[in-house]
């Protein structure tokens, strides 16, 4: 395998012409690869790849060694529906709230079946089954549709499963979904508010900018600054208080009940709280701590037993 990874570093990818046609057979060859790998030898490959050193599934003890153990043994059929963008807006309807999901303008199959007319002038377009495959349109009227079905239909053909076999992900119809922008028309990028969860408790907040530059400040439930760093700046000045602190966290403490560990995410847009999404697996499981007592000491909250 570290034959392969090399390709990447020679010389001869630095030649324009060549780099795209080289890195295509590598991609090509490593998606059919990964695909043979059962998910037991996948995640421990990639965990080995990421953190230089073996994962251990029989006594996991850091967050990420838990994380990853969590992909191959908690498998409740109904977090599919969790991480499904479309289906999970009913689910939490019902738990906490219709006020708080993100108003849902449509639901199509296929790119060619929607109706551009009968949406509003801004909206913001997800496949149900993806992730960070986000578009935008802040103008109907010079939106660029062609641009827009050639990066949806990637997500749709797309099983994000595959990529660190989150299982959650692995059984989700994909389908395009239109939902409202959100947005407070200040030209600043929104905040998500990103709360971990571990059985029904949430014990660990961090904000993060939406936006080209990614950033995490981590607090605990009292709003009090953490030193944990997991490879991400923190930004300056430090965030306040959010008003509705208190009601984010008792929302997410419904959300999550019942599950070994999930991120709860929230958005705070006008001083009102929506709904983000359930991430079953933070970072796929392998994105190291700057500290690796950290992610000892994190994976501590997660019960396996």
């Amino acid at each position: 395998m570290e034959r392969f990874e090399k390709i990447r570093k020679t010389r001869l990818l630095q030649i324009p012409f060549i780099k795209k046609p080289l890195l295509f057979i590598y991609d090509g060859f490593w998606n059919i690869l990964a695909h043979c790998m059962s998910d037991e030898t996948y995640i421990k490959f990639i965990y080995k790849k990421r953190f230089h050193k073996d994962l251990d599934l029989q006594q996991p003890k850091s967050f990420n060694e838990k994380l990853n153990w969590l992909k191959l043994n908690d498998r409740n059929p109904l977090y599919a529906t969790l991480a499904d963008k479309y289906a999970v807006k009913e689910y939490v309807a019902k738990l906490i709230g219709a006020e708080y999901v993100v108003p849902n303008y449509g639901v199509w199959d296929r790119f060619e079946d929607i109706d551009f007319e009968k949406l509003p002038d801004q909206f913001v377009f997800k496949a149900t089954g993806d992730s960070s495959g986000v578009i935008i349109c802040r103008d109907k009227s010079t939106f660029d549709k062609k641009a827009a079905a050639k990066k949806i239909k990637q997500s749709l053909e797309r099983n994000y499963y595959y990529k660190t076999r989150e299982w959650a992900y692995k059984n989700i119809h994909p389908r395009i979904i239109a939902d409202m922008l959100l947005d407070e028309h200040t030209g600043k990028e929104l905040q998500d508010y990103k709360f971990w969860c571990f059985n029904g408790e949430p014990k660990i907040m961090y904000i993060t900018n939406k936006g080209k530059h990614i950033s995490e400040n981590f607090y605990d439930m009292d709003f009090n600054i953490l030193d944990i760093d997991h490879g991400f700046p923190r930004i300056k000045p430090e965030f306040e208080k959010p008003k509705d602190f208190e009601t984010m966290k008792r929302l997410a403490a419904t959300l999550s009940k019942g599950i070994r560990f999930v991120r709860i995410d929230f958005f705070y847009v006008n001083n009102k709280i929506y709904f983000g999404e359930f991430t079953f697996y933070d970072w796929g499981g392998l994105r190291p701590f700057a500290k690796e007592e950290t992610d000892i000491k994190l994976g501590s909250f997660i019960d396996i037993q």
